[in-house]
């Protein structure tokens, strides 16, 4: 008799769960990366909290560790555009947390500059710093993630990887991110057969610090009201919007999915 795959499986919840899993997120000291470290330590997972900002990260490891009194949470200070520091980071995190399961490449920078006007360097500095990293740090995972034969990695792209977002000008980082969904089928291809598997998370509109500042200037409120008039929805998404698509994709319960990219942004893009 062939087994019945609904009674016979772990609960759904139990397989959403992290417990025991060790997981990193890069840009986790802050906005959207943040929100995804609290959300793993809240499904069970010990998380390495990777940052520029040493301060920074030490505030949020702090905060983990205070709140969930089940995991470990430590901080580590790391420039992800920097191949050996890269490597580096990624070794000792393996070696303090005896593994690594789940990544989650959140790391990224955005600007809003015109295309005629913008120089090479700041097309190279975006590049680099949302879709460089994105690879450098995928590659450095995936080797320990082989040598398991299962993992999971996330990146945090952006509906601005699919459409040219209005009225903001923004063809460098546009490009980046849609290097970042190529980027994440084309490594859950290769790598699908070692066990890892390979998605993205595309936010919407999100509220972050970095919005909020800008909600208060003159452009910021000028833009916030054609946005908003653009998303079903009529409001923006939040940071914790973010959190349930990143357990899933980082948990036994999303086993069967890779390659996919999971958009979360109010229907922005169903119109």
């Amino acid at each position: 008799m062939s087994a019945d795959q609904v009674l016979d499986s772990k609960s759904i919840l139990d397989r959403l769960s992290l417990t025991g899993k060790n997981a990193l997120v890069t840009g986790g000291n802050k906005g959207i990366g943040r929100a995804i470290a609290h959300a793993y330590a809240q499904a069970g997972a010990n998380v390495a909290v990777i940052g520029r900002n040493e301060s920074d990260n030490i505030k949020v490891a702090t905060e983990l560790t205070s709140l969930y009194s089940n995991i470990k949470a430590l901080p580590y200070t790391c420039d992800v555009t920097d191949e050996k520091q890269v490597e580096q980071i990624m070794a000792k995190i393996n070696q303090e947390f005896g593994s690594i399961e789940i990544a989650c490449n959140n790391a990224g920078i955005a600007e809003w500059v015109d295309a005629e006007q913008m120089t090479y360097s700041s097309w190279q500095k975006m590049i680099t710093n949302n879709l460089d990293s994105a690879l450098l740090c995928a590659k450095s995972q995936a080797k320990y993630m082989m040598d398991k034969g299962y993992g999971k990695i996330v990146f945090t792209a952006s509906l601005s990887g699919k459409v040219s977002n209005y009225p903001q000008h923004q063809a460098h980082y546009n490009s980046a991110k849609a290097g970042v969904l190529s980027l994440t089928r084309c490594l859950a291809t290769e790598w699908a057969p070692k066990g890892i598997r390979v998605n993205s998370l595309s936010p919407g509109f999100t509220i972050t610090p970095l919005l909020d500042d800008l909600r208060e200037s003159e452009l910021g409120k000028k833009y916030y009201t054609q946005w908003i008039s653009r998303i079903p929805m009529k409001q923006m998404g939040q940071v914790s919007d973010m959190q349930g698509a990143a357990v899933y994709l980082s948990s036994e319960a999303s086993d069967y999915a890779t390659g996919i990219d999971l958009v979360i942004d109010g229907g922005y893009l169903s119109w």
